[in-house]
């Protein structure tokens, strides 16, 4: 198989201009552009822009895929709409032996804006989602609701990248891991096929959500008294941001000061403990033998069911004996290959049932019966002593 190659890039925000997208054919004549995208394959060639400089200047977010592995989403963010504690906690490196562009998850800030890029690579090749042409379309789809959730103040897709640096190897068994965000038993599609992009070890992504709570339920109650006690100036000013044209503005300082308040109103407690990657993957550890025991005590029942269900086929086949000798018969007397090969289906299938009632003797001496009159067919005789059935 050739080299493959999926870019995509979408303009959320913002959509192109026509100057812009002509900007953009200069580097591509085979690209789909429009106004709001960028999707090219490469099978040979290969991506003559800068995905970087594309997110700072045109687009907000970004997918690649390639056949050899690899696979990168870049989402442009605000910088005020993102918890930047958060952000640090995830993505500081004390193990500097891997560098920000090899890092299964890293941030740069540029402006106003923070690029956030996960990444995933198996140089490995046994990963077969990548051995097929049709990995990189889907994902852009799929993946891009993370930035909406990330501008509502979701820490997830965050934690998520930590995680995935984790699943790479690339902590130390002595860092601490970010605070926990509340949710991870429940992520959303787009967290679920962030951490599927990402190729996530299930039983760490199970032994990280072991330390998160619930997620807070949100009523139209609290709704209610949050907008009671908002001042005539900060509902203007919301209202002004969507009348000039500023609906993402508005709608994330909306949710910041909401979030706030919400926060005000629980009681005061102190922060969850935070665990060393060591006890982290100690969890996992554990988490992985009970899952496999329940796996494979799921396939011993499976697998006793199927015997089960094998056995009442085996016995009825064998009750019904002199109907299935009569069909083998009429099979013979066709005198055509299909003819003897569903006789030898049949005669094959009644020998096993034959055997599982113990009436082995009685089906011998049937057989050696048909044999003297079917016993000249030398397709036929061919057929049978490829099996184990005359040596009997």
């Amino acid at each position: 198989m050739s080299e493959y190659q999926y870019y995509e890039f979408v303009a959320v925000d913002q959509p192109l201009t026509s100057k812009q997208q002509a900007e953009l054919r200069k580097h591509s004549s085979r690209a789909t552009i429009t106004a709001s995208s960028f999707i090219n394959e490469y099978h040979w060639g290969s991506f003559k822009g800068d995905a970087t400089a594309w997110m700072q200047q045109y687009f907000d977010a970004h997918v690649y895929s390639a056949s050899w592995g690899s696979c990168c989403l870049l989402l442009r963010a605000p910088a005020n709409a993102l918890d930047l504690s958060m952000l640090d906690a995830c993505q500081s490196c004390d193990n500097r032996e891997w560098q920000d562009d090899q890092e299964a998850f890293n941030r740069s800030r540029y402006g106003d804006n923070y690029l956030l890029a996960w990444h995933f690579s198996d140089d490995t090749g046994e990963n077969e989602r990548f051995w097929s042409e049709d990995d990189g379309p889907d994902w852009m789809l799929r993946l891009l609701p993370l930035r909406a959730e990330l501008l509502r103040g979701d820490a997830r897709p965050l934690y998520l990248g930590w995680l995935a640096r984790l699943c790479a190897g690339q902590l130390d068994d002595e860092h601490v891991e970010p605070p926990v965000p509340a949710g991870l038993t429940e992520l959303t599609p787009a967290q679920q096929a962030l951490a599927e992009f990402l190729v996530l070890d299930v039983d760490l992504l199970a032994a990280a959500a072991s330390a998160s709570s619930e997620l807070e339920p949100v009523s139209t109650a609290d709704h209610d008294r949050w907008l009671a006690a908002q001042s005539a100036h900060a509902l203007q000013a919301s209202v002004r941001l969507l009348l000039e044209g500023r609906a993402p503005e508005a709608e994330r300082s909306v949710r910041q000061r909401f979030r706030a308040w919400q926060a005000a109103q629980r009681p005061e407690q102190a922060p969850a403990p935070r665990r060393q990657v060591a006890e982290i993957q100690h969890i996992a550890q554990q988490i992985r033998q009970q899952r496999q025991q329940a796996e494979r005590q799921a396939a011993a029942e499976a697998q006793a069911r199927q015997q089960a269900a094998r056995a009442i086929q085996l016995k009825a086949l064998a009750a019904d004996a002199a109907r299935v000798w009569k069909n083998i018969d009429t099979q013979l007397n066709r005198g055509v290959a299909s003819g003897y090969d569903q006789a030898l289906q049949l005669t094959l299938a009644l020998a096993e049932a034959m055997q599982h009632v113990e009436r082995h003797a009685e089906f011998q001496h049937a057989l050696n019966q048909l044999l003297t009159v079917h016993g000249k067919r030398r397709a036929w005789m061919a057929r049978l002593e490829k099996t184990k059935l005359l040596a009997r």
